[in-house]
């Protein structure tokens, strides 16, 4: 599981200061925005002292790289069937243009391109609604037939005319398609998806059937189904098509073995030798079996300085929450920063001990965690452009019980955030000046430590009722949606407790009331601007965060806990009591923790449709125009560091690293060094 950026955006935006003074200084000397167009943004960031690192560590890093990198047009294929071939299209355009680069047309072109960059596709990364150019279909047609037809993206055997006759529609159309996930519970969420992870002709109830068939029943240990595979229906008949070496993705998946396969010398942890090589096995052959092997050994293999994840992972992407994404993180391990939260893990017991949830559902026995801050020195997939501030891996329910988990959280991600937002107005328009105290004061280490004990302590608590299918069938599309808001509910109950002062985890429970404020006020109002007027909240993340403030709002307001005060024709979000607060987090996190204990599809629906989903409009309205006035883009995304090999005899002897600054260049330079798939799959 992540915690997507938005979980801090607030903190993100208010610009928080560093921990690390030496990260202040190097932050000093670096740029980190590169670029921004439509409601986006690009950032950089760093990966610390790169150079200090030993020539081995660096040889693992740049293999571990190049698998990453050769992944990343996975993601776009899963994502919409169209994507790759719509991408390549536009960067040969790029490519071979020999007009005026400042004609309005191109530079329109330019612009879509880059959306389609940052969101892997055709579809917007958070909103899902499908990209409509600001070119003309006349002109694009145009620049299409001045290319050699040689150097276009057709699929085989099929004419220009033909391609563009089918963007006709895919791109210029903006009903075709218009939304890549639909998790509306009124509409079938499989057949009106444009996703590519199930065919065009496949219902909701279809699904649902295949797998009830497929699974074993009181399965103690399942594996994670259709986790590596795309669905589909051929001639009335279902079946999945493998993500392998001889399957779907195969000739992307063979370049990721060749740099898997190729780092293994360089890790000098025998263990850590074993989990590539079990992952491997897992991509030849496509087998979830090996996969969970994969995973046990990954997560008891937490003794290590570099790590990585690169696989189908998480499920977000899917409305029936079964096919992972292509992702891939690669990091090293910031030892200040671990060493200073490590005491997340050693409480562990205790968090479960004293959780408000009912004894039932607590675990019998916490071990096998682990949590480490960490520094990305590359991501790629579903992980990029937008990147996550924390992972809590594995997700298969049973291993996390029996083996634990494994949690980061992305020290350098976080920082490149607070660099980037400083003086950018969020604090003062949506705060009032206690609120504000708060945040100046707390808000930067609330943000970290709300992401560690959501990913250790959220993700990593409570158990399913005895007999209870795994949630992503008991809580169908709602799954993702409870579990990000379950673990948001443990780290806001106990970012406030007086425990985490003594233990020297927080300077004062005053850390919580800065963590409160953010909270709140970004799940009633700051997080809408991220929607259009009139839409309702349909990415998971936000949805959990909407559920949250708005359920405590209205079952606090006999007690006027939390209060909607204007001044100045402003509304503000006000905390009136902070301990009753902390009471109504922990009732709704015993209500979220049986809902996915006793598999209660009634009452998660419930909770999502009337507190999470649901936006209203006079406070849209305003918050949209409110934030229009500061102009800052609400989606921030990252251009990559790039690591590059000096070679001799056929052998690494050295690895530099640089950071591009130019968003549209690494993208092209991505399309032209690591573009290997067919363009339809």
């Amino acid at each position: 599981m992540k915690v997507k950026t938005l979980i801090v955006m607030g903190i993100a935006l208010l610009g928080m200061t560093s921990c690390n003074n030496q990260k202040e200084e190097i932050a000093s000397e670096f740029n980190y925005v590169a670029d921004r167009f439509y409601d986006l943004q690009v950032l950089r960031y760093q990966v610390p002292e790169f150079e200090k690192i030993d020539l081995n560590t660096k040889q693992f890093l740049y293999c571990l790289q190049e698998a990453a990198l050769w992944g990343r047009e996975i993601v776009y294929d899963q994502n919409y069937r169209y994507n790759i071939q719509v991408r390549r299209s536009l960067e040969a355009i790029i490519e071979n243009y020999k007009g005026d680069i400042n004609d309005p047309e191109y530079q329109n072109l330019v612009k879509y391109a880059k959306r389609i960059w940052f969101s892997n596709g055709m579809h917007h990364h958070y909103a899902n609604k499908k990209f409509s150019p600001d070119f003309s279909k006349e002109w694009y047609h145009e620049q299409i037939k001045s290319i050699d037809k040689e150097k276009l993206p057709l699929a085989e055997g099929e004419p220009v005319e033909e391609m563009l006759r089918t963007f006709d529609n895919v791109i210029f159309n903006p009903e075709y398609d218009s939304e890549n996930i639909v998790l509306d519970s009124k509409r079938d969420i499989i057949a009106e998806s444009a996703t590519n992870l199930y065919s065009t002709n496949l219902t909701q109830k279809e699904v649902e059937d295949f797998y009830a068939k497929m699974k074993v029943k009181d399965d103690p240990r399942p594996i994670s189904y259709g986790l590596n595979s795309q669905l589909v229906k051929q001639k009335d008949k279902i079946h999945e098509r493998i993500y392998k070496v001889d399957g779907l993705y195969g000739k992307a998946i063979e370049k990721i073995i060749f740099w898997l396969d190729k780092s293994i010398q360089y890790t000098n942890n025998d263990d850590q030798k074993e989990v590539i090589r079990l992952l491997i096995q897992f991509y030849e052959t496509g087998d979830l079996k090996k996969f969970d092997e994969y995973s046990i050994k990954w997560t008891k293999n937490s003794d290590v300085n570099v790590d990585f994840t690169n696989g189908f992972i998480e499920v977000y992407s899917d409305p029936m929450g079964y096919r992972g994404a292509y992702q891939s993180v690669v990091y090293i391990k910031d030892f200040v920063l671990t060493e200073k939260l490590a005491k997340i893990t050693e409480m562990a017991e205790w968090f479960e001990k004293n959780s408000p949830i009912d004894d039932k559902f607590k675990r019998d026995q916490v071990s096998g965690m682990s949590y480490k801050v960490i520094n990305a020195v590359v991501e790629s997939g579903d992980c990029a452009p937008t990147s996550p501030l924390g992972v809590n891996l594995p997700n298969a329910n049973w291993i996390r019980a029996e083996y634990g988990s494994k949690s980061v959280s992305l020290g350098n991600i976080e920082t490149a955030y607070d660099e980037s937002s400083k003086s950018s107005g969020m604090l003062q328009e949506f705060f009032l000046p206690e609120q504000q105290e708060y945040i100046k004061k707390y808000g930067g280490y609330s943000g970290k430590l709300m992401t560690a004990l959501h990913e250790v302590i959220g993700h990593g608590s409570g158990k399913l009722a005895p007999g209870v299918d795994t949630p992503k069938e008991t809580l169908k599309n709602y799954n993702s949606p409870l579990e990000e808001s379950r673990a948001d509910l443990v780290a806001l109950y106990y970012i406030s407790d007086s425990k985490l002062v003594e233990e020297g985890l927080t300077p004062s429970v005053e850390v919580g009331k800065a963590a409160y404020n953010n909270y709140i006020v970004n799940g009633m109002m700051r997080q809408l601007v991220r929607l259009n007027l009139g839409d309702q909240i349909v990415q998971a993340h936000m949805r959990g965060r909407s559920m949250i403030a708005n359920w405590c709002y209205e079952n606090g307001k006999a007690e006027n806990v939390i209060e909607k005060v204007v001044k100045e024709g402003k509304t503000y979000i006000v905390i009136n009591d902070y301990n009753k607060l902390r009471t109504l987090i922990g009732k709704l996190l015993n209500e979220v923790q049986r809902i996915k204990s006793e598999g209660d599809f009634a009452a998660v629906k419930n909770l999502m449709e009337t507190y999470g989903a649901p936006v209203n409009y006079d406070l849209h309205k305003e918050v949209l125009e409110r934030y229009e006035k500061l102009d800052l883009a609400p989606y921030s995304g990252f251009i990559q560091p790039h690591m590059t090999a000096k070679m001799e005899n056929n052998k690494i002897v050295d690895v530099t690293i640089e950071y591009p600054e130019d968003f549209a260049k690494q993208m092209m330079f991505y399309a032209k060094n690591y573009s290997v798939l067919p363009v339809r799959n």
